[in-house]
């Protein structure tokens, strides 16, 4: 029935998207949108969840007798009486627990009148404990994305819409296939390298169709991702950055998958994290290049190339600067807590949650300073010398994207 349902709105979308070259591209998205939705990720019945529902609860009375205060931290157990909101056990009232452990980021104290997120363990019809795991947040969450999908529709209109698409695989592409595949013992380089390749080959394909705008940022994007690949397996060793440095990575080993090659899951995070960045800087530098031989007919592929070198040029410094402080923003609070110790700038740089950064950032840097003369030399050889676009099926296509 879901199958059916969207190739329903698939039929009804090409009346609004026929003879658009980005009709089939959405078509072959939303398949891949549909299958890796129902993909099932081997996981499910490894939760820890089971004979539990994890479900909205009012708090309506709390007891702190039993919660420790130290001035900074607190422990012990928080008492709350809750009534059930949802599932099977919706309107029942029941005592609950809200377990201290001294962790400013982990713990929590509710309040009345709080919505919390609860787990209800059961045996048959009886309830047996109730635990408070956090504030309830989904509903606001939804709120935000809605917006956000909301404006981006208003202002982008059918280009908004392919981009959600693509936002939407990628987030189910990331969860049903990378981080399954990860947890079996897979090749973290070769199966991220994969994942990112499809990814930035269907959002490239949903943004220019099917034409050689498509062939050439993809090519050059692949490129700059390639040398992303080639540095971080290289710095990595020669940093001698162990994948323990990421976060959460050593309780992932204490839940029993110690086989998992941590070094090689950090070094597919390396190009994970800026391949994002590169198709970005690969797109810009091709559309300055169409638009460029859409002005310029007969410009010589050498004209064209040197265009987008100029293009390039003036983009690198900013998304350099822009990956810099995507990954250095995590690490504000350390950064602070470096300063306020007075350690030496030295030491800082040494220290090998800084050196991980470091590789990050400056490999990261490296594909996008890459991929600018790349795609800069794939864009002047394919889209000169060529009759690109039909200027009437352009003029078309802008009124439909309006």
């Amino acid at each position: 029935m879901a199958i059916a349902s969207y190739l329903t709105f698939i039929m009804k979308l090409k009346i609004k998207t026929t003879n658009s070259k980005t009709f089939w591209p959405v078509v072959v998205a939303l398949i891949a949108l549909v299958i890796l939705f129902f993909l099932p990720t081997g996981y499910e019945g490894a939760l820890s969840y089971q004979n539990a529902d994890r479900v909205k609860a009012l708090v309506l009375e709390t007891d702190e007798s039993d919660v420790h205060d130290t001035g900074l931290v607190r422990t012990g157990d928080q008492r709350c009486k809750v009534r059930v909101l949802d599932g099977r056990f919706k309107g029942t009232e029941i005592d609950a627990v809200n377990r201290l452990n001294g962790s400013l980021s982990q713990d929590k104290i509710f309040k009345y009148g709080d919505t919390a997120f609860v787990v209800v363990s059961y045996n048959g019809d009886k309830i047996t404990t109730v635990f408070m795991t956090d504030l309830y947040r989904l509903d606001k969450e939804a709120l935000l994305a809605g917006l956000f999908l909301l404006l981006l529709l208003l202002f982008a209109k059918s280009t908004g819409l392919r981009a959600i698409i693509s936002f939407v695989v990628t987030i189910l592409l990331m969860w049903k296939v990378l981080v399954p595949s990860l947890l079996n013992g897979y090749n973290p380089i070769w199966i991220s390298l994969v994942i990112v390749l499809a990814l930035s080959t269907l959002t490239l394909m949903l943004i220019y169709g099917w034409d050689w705008r498509f062939l050439s940022s993809v090519t050059g994007s692949m490129l700059g991702i390639f040398v992303t690949v080639i540095l971080g397996s290289i710095f990595t060793k020669l940093f001698s950055i162990h994948g323990a440095v990421m976060e959460s990575s050593e309780s992932l080993l204490y839940s029993g998958y110690q086989t998992l090659n941590l070094t090689r899951i950090f070094i597919a995070s390396i190009f994970l994290g800026s391949s994002g960045a590169i198709t970005d800087l690969s797109v810009d530098i091709c559309s300055a290049i169409y638009e460029v031989v859409q002005k310029k007919p007969n410009i010589s592929k050498k004209e064209a190339i040197l265009s987008g070198f100029s293009v390039g040029r003036a983009a690198c410094g900013s998304t350099t600067t822009t990956l810099l402080l995507a990954y250095s923003g995590s690490y504000i609070a350390l950064l602070m807590v470096f300063m306020a110790q007075g350690t030496p700038v030295e030491l800082i740089l040494n220290y090998k949650y800084v050196a991980a950064e470091i590789v990050h950032t400056i490999v990261g840097s490296f594909g996008l300073i890459t991929v600018a003369p790349l795609t800069a030399i794939t864009s002047g050889l394919f889209l000169t010398g060529r009759n690109i676009e039909n200027k009437f099926i352009n003029e078309k296509e802008n009124k439909n994207d309006l």
